[in-house]
């Protein structure tokens, strides 16, 4: 098995074990053994995932999953792994994705080139191909946002920003099934490309701002009702007692 693809698997592997009716996690012995790999590597990638803050190593006790401590790479391997995340931290994340988005679009219009907005204008192009065709924007709409981030000529700022698409990377199709919601995106993609072509942070920064509250509105809904889906769960299974009955 190929690294690369093992630190995903491994991560994966790991929240199954420890949700299973033991919750014992394998030792490194077990996990080369179900992997078909050495031990050394199950090492190195336990390494990884402890500096992720996605495990713990205790000497002469075992591996614990940590990850409620998790970072957001964490979170975005998780998501790679088709490990479900709690939708809480998602939203929290889309959040804190607004927050960077709306100042990238800011720094981009003084630090635009002309080959960020060549790259708009294809994205912009391919988009309207496909709404014309029936289909959604999930890859374009990533692609957008991440030109824009790209613009501030910030590498850094570009790796952070890019972690937050990892981690919908499953959910975006499914956001941008709706055409509706792929035509409206389209429509604010154009209006933002034209202010960033105008330069003007102010006007750029207001409609990042509005575009981005759909997928916020989206993520709160999302929360809502698996919370009154939590809540209908647990009426369900406390016991009602029943009426006395009336004395004649």
């Amino acid at each position: 098995m190929k690294e690369n693809n093992l630190l995903p698997d491994l991560a994966a592997y790991l929240y199954a074990q420890s949700t299973s009716e033991s919750g014992r996690l394998p030792s490194e012995r077990e996990l080369a053994e179900h992997f078909s790999v050495s031990r050394g590597q199950i090492r190195e990638v336990l390494a990884i995932l402890e500096a992720m803050r996605i495990v713990e190593r205790r000497a002469k006790s075992g591996i614990y999953l940590t990850t409620n401590q998790a970072s957001v790479e964490a979170m975005a391997l998780f998501a790679r792994a088709g490990v479900p995340l709690d939708p809480i931290q998602i939203y929290e994340t889309v959040e804190l994705r607004k927050i960077h988005e709306i100042k990238a679009a800011e720094l981009a219009c003084s630090r635009a080139t002309e080959d960020n907005y060549e790259r708009l204008r294809e994205i912009l192009r391919l988009s309207e191909q496909r709404l014309a065709a029936g289909e959604g924007l999930a890859r374009q709409d990533r692609d957008f946002h991440l030109e824009i981030v790209r613009a501030t000529q910030n590498s850094v700022f570009h790796k952070v920003c890019s972690v937050y698409y990892m981690m919908g990377e499953h959910r975006l199709p499914v956001y941008f099934g709706d055409l509706d919601r792929s035509r409206r995106s389209h429509a604010e993609h154009v209006q933002i490309f034209e202010a960033l072509l105008r330069r003007d942070g102010n006007l750029a920064q207001a409609l990042m701002s509005a575009h981005l509250q759909g997928a916020e509105s989206y993520w709160k809904g999302l929360i809502g009702s698996a919370q009154a889906e939590a809540a209908a769960a647990a009426a369900a299974a406390t016991p009602v007692a029943a009426p006395a009955l009336a004395r004649a």
